[in-house]
């Protein structure tokens, strides 16, 4: 052993010593640009003409699974509001959770600081049918139920993190508003377009980093396209969670921008895959839970040879996240579960069949809070810090570490990005 690396798991740090030979795979950390005087001017330039006064402002905020500088850049986005003259009363901020589980105040006022008992914060309920108005159908029927006071707002602003997405190939942006402000049935619906029935297989085109010949990121696009945003503020952030940069703007194109930003740094191709993987998530909030965990197992997948070894650290000391998941393993198997999925999809059933895939290609172990029995139900092995550094020091085939897996993609294609050579 001729160096180490310092791998997060939870709040705390473990150092793994490496065989000198370990590739060590990271992403290229975006450069630190965003000042709190320089987003205020960027906002300034793309905030619509003329003062606000009586006009209903809708500002849409992730929860705390997917930060994004909330405490110290929405108290410069909210001052700017008021200057323009809209009024506390007029400007409601919603939390996009999706079908994620409420947030404590406790939880909102570290997540958003001050401004969380400064403002009207909205906990929005997927449950809630009554809250939504029915406009229809994409062309791929998921009912586009949107809530109708985003529908009655006159300036709906949309604040979060670009991230690679398994399945949806970005989250973020246009995310927010939905599935982050969606209905239930109708994000299982879109959720359900991971499954390829006519092939019983999980839909190639669902991918991190594609939104081109996705069928779930088409489907999104569908439905944003009846009720944009009138602004967009794209989080860039780093391997640490810092943020580095802010993208303020609107349309499509500007999403699309943020994410071309986004994949340069965290999009790699290492040129071969390994034999064994050790992988951390990142800390905390991404290895919360498994449901948030799955994020970067999946993606260290990716770099896994066929038989290989995948060993994550993944604190989970919220469990897994979701009482929708572990009953997908009770199904009978692989097959049985995809039937009753594609039958109708619910819960975290996508995500189970995906952990399923990975456990019939490679063997995975987790350094995690879960319990040995929880482990075993999902298909993976419970291991110690100590039996990890056995583990490596006794590797002998190819092994690669990656300190943040739930940044860091294999690129899918070749050319992800047309235009920019260096991603060639």
């Amino acid at each position: 052993m001729e160096k180490s690396i310092q791998l997060k798991i939870g709040d705390d740090r473990f150092d793994l010593p490496l065989p000198d030979r370990a590739d060590i795979l990271m992403i290229r950390e975006p450069p630190k640009r965003v000042t709190r005087q320089g987003f205020a001017a960027d906002l300034k330039a793309a905030l619509p003409a003329g003062p606000l006064q009586g006009r209903r402002v809708a500002v849409v905020v992730a929860d705390k699974t997917r930060l994004c500088g909330y405490d110290q850049y929405l108290p410069v986005l909210l001052d700017l509001l008021e200057r323009r003259g809209a009024s506390k009363e007029t400007i409601s901020v919603y939390i996009a959770y999706g079908t994620h589980a409420f947030q404590s105040d406790a939880e909102c006022r570290t997540v958003y600081g001050e401004p969380f008992f400064q403002y009207r914060f909205v906990h929005h309920d997927c449950n809630d049918d009554a809250c939504f108005a029915d406009m229809g159908a994409t062309g791929r029927g998921t009912p586009v139920r949107i809530r109708k006071d985003i529908l009655d707002a006159d300036l709906v602003i949309t604040f979060g993190a670009i991230s690679h997405h398994y399945f949806a190939g970005y989250g973020g942006g246009r995310k927010l508003i939905f599935p982050g402000l969606g209905q239930r049935a109708a994000i299982y619906h879109n959720h359900g377009l991971f499954l390829d029935g006519q092939r019983s297989v999980l839909s190639t085109g669902c991918r991190s980093g594609r939104l081109d010949g996705n069928p779930l990121a088409e489907d999104l696009a569908e439905v944003e396209g009846h009720r944009p945003a009138d602004l967009a503020i794209h989080g860039i952030l780093d391997s640490h969670g810092t943020v580095c940069r802010l993208m303020v703007g609107c349309g499509v194109d500007h999403f699309r921008k943020a994410c071309e930003y986004h994949g340069r740094h965290c999009e790699i191709d290492p040129g071969k895959i390994y034999d064994m993987v050790v992988a951390s998530c990142g800390g905390y909030p991404k290895d919360i839970n498994l449901i948030q965990a799955h994020k970067a197992i999946h993606h260290a997948a990716a770099f896994v040879k066929d038989g290989g070894v995948l060993i994550v650290f993944a604190r989970c000391s919220n469990g897994i996240g979701s009482t929708t998941f572990l009953p997908w393993f009770d199904m009978g198997g692989w097959h049985a579960a995809f039937a009753r999925l594609s039958h109708q999809y619910q819960g975290n059933g996508g995500t189970a069949l995906a952990m399923m895939e990975k456990n019939r290609r490679i063997n995975i172990f987790l350094v995690t809070d879960l319990s040995p029995e929880v482990c075993r139900v999902i298909g993976v092995t419970r291991i110690e810090p100590a039996s990890v550094m056995q583990r490596v020091s006794q590797q002998r085939g190819s092994i690669a570490v990656i300190p943040n897996a739930s940044l860091l993609v294999r690129r899918w294609i070749r050319r992800q990005y047309p235009g920019n050579p260096e991603l060639a």
